[in-house]
């Protein structure tokens, strides 16, 4: 069963999935990290179902201004209020006696794994971490499609800029296109693949605000902050990588100090798919299983804390 709660962030809230394994608790929990632009309903509920069945809860959530979360104007990408979102996540478990404050993990995909190397490099409270498909340097990713396609942004980056000091309609880019369309990714492929991870029956808002995005995404390097995370790292590196040079992911790896690689013939866009997306899961369930499960657990009292409304979700068993 999954619960649908959220936690206040900043002003605003994120809506969250909270999936419980069976079991008393308090349980070894799993933050999971969505990639950039994407949402809880873009695939996550696999992992929420794998990992629960393996007796780790899982905890999930929109990132502000996007998805079911609150937050105005939509579909702003915004590195301060991701990691605000993501302390928001953490403090929202301790408040949770079901689960164990003491025995959390990170989990990223995609650009979502810059977000847990940076979490964990300077949160010594994290007990593991895994990232796949990792994109990891904002610069080498954007710059995949040339100079001559990140120029292109510039009236878009400054035209949005003035849009918002004079309270405007503000100016949106795709965040995902075919080859030689203005968008935020448009690599080869990219475009099939970011829309395989979408439901039939979901609208997925394909849009990025231009002058909040792209600068700031430029000058974010979570690969030079491997060495400071401290905790397990897996990560689990897709060898067929289009969007970045796989090799980043690998030096991550021999960077941390507990890290470790493991190699999938995949690419980006692969690993969330049969037979592929088995073969990670099972990998990572028992990563995660080694070193949460074996930290003892903490009973704490029940906190009281304000969650705002809740939905029980049934779930189908897991496969």
């Amino acid at each position: 069963m999954t619960i649908q709660t959220k936690f206040p962030s900043g002003s605003d809230y994120c809506a969250a999935w909270l999936t419980l394994p069976k079991g008393e608790g308090p349980h070894p929990v799993v933050l999971l990290v969505q990639g950039g632009g994407a949402t809880h309903a873009m695939m996550l509920d696999q992992y929420e179902r794998w990992f629960s069945a393996a007796g780790l809860a899982v905890l999930a959530f929109d990132f502000r201004h996007l998805g079911e979360s609150g937050g105005q104007p939509r579909q702003l990408l915004s590195l301060q209020r991701y990691f605000e979102d993501i302390d928001a996540a953490l403090a929202f478990i301790r408040t949770r006696p079901e689960l164990d404050a003491n025995r959390v993990a990170l989990w990223g995909t995609s650009f979502g794994a810059s977000h847990v190397v940076a979490t964990a490099a300077r949160r010594p409270d994290i007990a593991a971490a895994v990232i796949q498909c990792p994109i990891l340097n904002g610069r080498t990713s954007t710059l995949q499609s040339g100079w001559r396609h990140l120029l292109r942004f510039t009236w878009p980056i400054i035209s949005d800029g003035i849009r918002a000091l004079l309270r405007l309609e503000r100016r949106y880019v795709q965040m995902v296109g075919r080859p030689g369309e203005l968008a935020f990714v448009n690599r080869p492929g990219a475009y099939e693949g970011w829309h395989s991870v979408v439901p039939n029956d979901y609208k997925f808002d394909n849009r990025v605000l231009a002058s909040a995005s792209l600068l700031k995404v430029l000058f974010y390097n979570a690969a030079a902050m491997a060495g400071r995370v401290r905790c397990p790292l897996l990560v689990c590196v897709s060898d067929e990588e289009e969007l970045m040079d796989p090799a980043i992911a690998v030096k991550v790896a021999a960077d941390a100090p507990r890290g470790i690689a493991k190699h999938y013939p995949a690419g980006h866009f692969g690993v969330y798919h049969s037979p592929m997306v088995e073969q990670l899961v099972a990998d990572q369930i028992e990563f995660l299983t080694t070193h949460l499960k074996k930290l003892v657990p903490v009973v704490r009292a029940k906190v009281t804390a304000m969650h705002g409304p809740q939905q029980i979700i049934p779930r189908g068993e897991p496969a």
